[in-house]
């Protein structure tokens, strides 16, 4: 039929939802080491808080009564506004106000492949019953809202969005899967979220948020994110997205597009400390969100406690569902090796009443949960220390430490276990994720219907709640779009991409390199370009743009398979030859050269040199070695070269990165090489 480019069958996205300390750590993170430190409430000030730019955000929906959506003071809505507030269960138009401008929900496809929508699991409305879709929305925009706190009072204080007076709308393509409990995640259904895309593109949204994501290796042609987001971004919306939480496994990282801005997820400077002390009185580091007072318990191992031929040697000791005694257990507390949400509820229900869980991955990084029973994680370096002291006592004892909140924790930032690692899948000559952000243990407003545990044992009612994911980084990435389009209403999406990208930050609050949890130094293929720094971010001097042809041309080299009628050159465009703020060469054949533009978005009579920082194992030279610009708006090409030496590790990236400068601006490009 005319006007049809592709069909292709419409999948689930069980997300599990790539699921407020968090704006002040980035402002103290970027004047670390700076001799001229931003200040972040500066930077809200030009942005006139993101008060006429409008988010849309791709979620589970939003409840609306949190005081993070509140419009006191809140200006008319834009007139470019065209969205509506859709009405359903336990939602109306009288839902929507000047903060939340517009709310929709997309049931179709969801319901053509799961049948009705069991309202006793979901509102058949924009309204939130999972929590995600109010926490990513009140990351980006929520109000400044004083005494917000967790459940038991962690990181108290001040709740901000980091555009408060950004318009958010509300696109609900989440909704729970049959037979499996909320904690269990959400699916997402192609043509329904394809349909979010296109409403919002109509709406007149100028920043989109998608904390969600599918497939690490599925094509373009059949990717609804991938295709929503060239269209947003072919109208020159910014499209957001998360990398994933499949870490710590290479090539783990969804939506890498080149047309969207992947975001990792790093920790922030605070952590809840709840250390455990065992009976022959060692202290062992520990972690936990779960409000109780300090109490000595009768400790027993997990193994030793199961019911016979339940568990493996594979499975021995990981407290997992229907495998504890409780005539062995109840009245104990419980040590299970690894483990979160479902480790504890089999512990509460073979009848213990505190649990000792080996955090799930290895080093830093502990993912807080507020748990139904005392509980605390401990490192998992540390497990051994633990099931040793059980092993060689006859009645071993241990203490819960009341966890407190702690800030100002250094190194800071991490990267956290779970973020997805590249290379990109899909096309390797394409750096993925771009950039991280904040996404581990971040504090924002949730839904009242959504316990805290997201489990059904758990009848807690919150309004504010710590989450992590990449669904927590992305919409800190989001908001700064929104600030970046206040205060530059003409530049384009992919220049607001590489504004982010080229000023973003490789050091920690110590001023070393950005380490994964395990202390080990980072790479490109974990935090992308670097952690996001805002205030840079709106002053980044030079900018790698790009067109929407520069994206079909990119799909001619990469995949030769298009999302758009076009005819493709009869030479055909390398994929490293993208105007990417990145560099990335897979699969080197000894050397090869590639093109890349700046744009002068700084002041005019500027003179840009350069400093090259070679992956090791290749010689890299950029021609020309200066760059002058008379005008703002003005442009200069030039050529990168990358040669292996003999040095180079066959099959095994490299990093490096280049800078162009002018003494005052430092425009950063990561660089990530292999070899045949």
């Amino acid at each position: 039929m005319d006007g049809v480019i592709s069909v292709f069958h419409s999948h689930p996205t069980n997300t599990g939802l790539h699921t407020t300390r968090s704006w002040d750590f980035i402002n103290l993170l970027e004047g670390i080491g700076d001799s001229t430190p931003s200040n972040g409430e500066e930077l809200l000030r030009k942005a006139s808080y993101g008060k006429d730019v409008i988010v849309g955000v791709l979620d589970t929906g939003v409840w609306p009564e949190s005081e993070s959506f509140n419009d006191k003071g809140m200006e008319p809505i834009p007139k470019s506004w065209k969205g509506k507030c859709k009405s359903g269960v336990g939602f109306n138009s009288s839902n929507c106000n000047r903060k939340l401008i517009g709310a929709r929900y997309y049931l179709k496809s969801y319901e053509a492949s799961f049948g009705p929508l069991d309202t006793r699991l979901d509102f058949r409305s924009p309204r939130d019953k999972n929590g995600h879709g109010t926490h990513t929305s009140s990351t980006i925009g929520g109000r400044r809202v004083s005494n917000a706190s967790a459940l038991g009072g962690f990181g108290s204080g001040t709740a901000t969005g980091g555009a408060p007076l950004v318009r958010l709308a509300m696109y609900k393509v989440c909704w729970p899967i049959p037979g499996l409990t909320t904690a269990e995640g959400n699916t997402c259904l192609d043509d329904d979220v394809l349909a979010a895309f296109d409403d919002a593109i109509t709406d007149g949204v100028q920043v989109i948020s998608v904390s969600m994501g599918g497939s690490t290796s599925r094509p373009y042609i059949q990717d609804p994110i991938a295709i929503g987001a060239l269209h947003a971004v072919k109208r020159n919306i910014v499209v957001a997205c998360s990398a994933g939480n499949s870490g710590p496994s290479l090539n783990s990282v969804s939506n890498v597009a080149p047309w969207i801005i992947t975001v990792g997820a790093s920790s922030i400077d605070r952590i809840f400390p709840s250390p455990i002390v065992l009976g022959n009185d060692m202290t062992i580091e520990g972690e936990s969100i779960t409000p109780f007072r300090t109490r000595t318990y009768r400790l027993v191992y997990a193994g030793d406690v199961e019911i016979p031929g339940t568990t493996s040697n594979d499975t021995n000791g990981f407290c997992l569902p229907g495998t504890l005694s409780s005539k062995l257990v109840r009245g104990k507390a419980v040590f299970c090796r690894r483990g979160e949400v479902f480790q504890s509820l089999e512990v509460q229900r073979a009848g213990g009443i505190a649990t000792v869980l080996g955090n799930r991955y290895d080093g830093r990084g502990v993912i807080g949960r507020p748990y139904l029973i005392p509980a605390t994680v401990v490192y998992a370096d540390k497990r051994i220390d633990v099931y040793n002291y059980i092993e060689s006592n006859q009645n071993p004892n241990v203490t819960l430490i009341q966890p407190k909140t702690i800030l100002g924790t250094k190194p800071a930032p991490f990267m956290a276990p779970f973020t997805s690692r590249g290379p990109n899948d899909i096309e390797p000559n394409i750096l993925k994720p771009d950039i991280t952000a904040p996404g581990l243990n971040i504090l924002a407003a949730w839904s009242e219907a959504s316990p805290p545990l997201n489990v059904p044992s758990d009848h807690r009612v919150v309004k504010y709640k710590i989450d992590s994911g990449t669904s927590m980084s992305c919409p800190h990435v989001a908001a700064v779009a929104a600030l970046l389009k206040a205060i530059h209403p003409r530049w384009s999406s992919p220049a607001i991409k590489s504004a982010m990208m080229t000023t973003a930050k490789i050091t920690n609050n110590m001023g070393g390199t950005i380490t994964d949890s395990l202390g080990n130094i980072a790479s490109p293929f974990e935090y992308g370009a670097g952690h996001i720094q805002p205030s840079k971010a709106a002053d980044p001097g030079l900018v790698y743009d790009a067109s929407y042809m520069d994206y079909l041309l990119f799909l001619c080299g990469s995949t030769r398979i298009l999302l758009d009628p076009f005819e493709c050159p009869r030479v055909l465009p390398l994929p490293s030859d993208l105007n990417y703020p990145s560099l990335a060469i897979a699969n080197l054949k000894k050397v090869m050269t590639v093109k890349r533009t700046v744009t002068n978005v700084g002041t005019k009579n500027s003179s840009y040199s350069l400093r090259i920082n070679p992956p090791p194992g290749y010689s890299v030279k950029i021609s020309p070695a200066t760059l002058h610009f008379r005008a703002t708006g003005e442009k200069r090409s030039f050529s990168i070269t990358v040669k292996a030496k003999n040095t180079a590790k066959k099959n095994k990236f490299s990093f490096g990165s280049y800078t162009w400068s002018d003494g005052i601006h430092q425009v950063r490009s990561p660089i990530t090489v292999s070899s045949q």
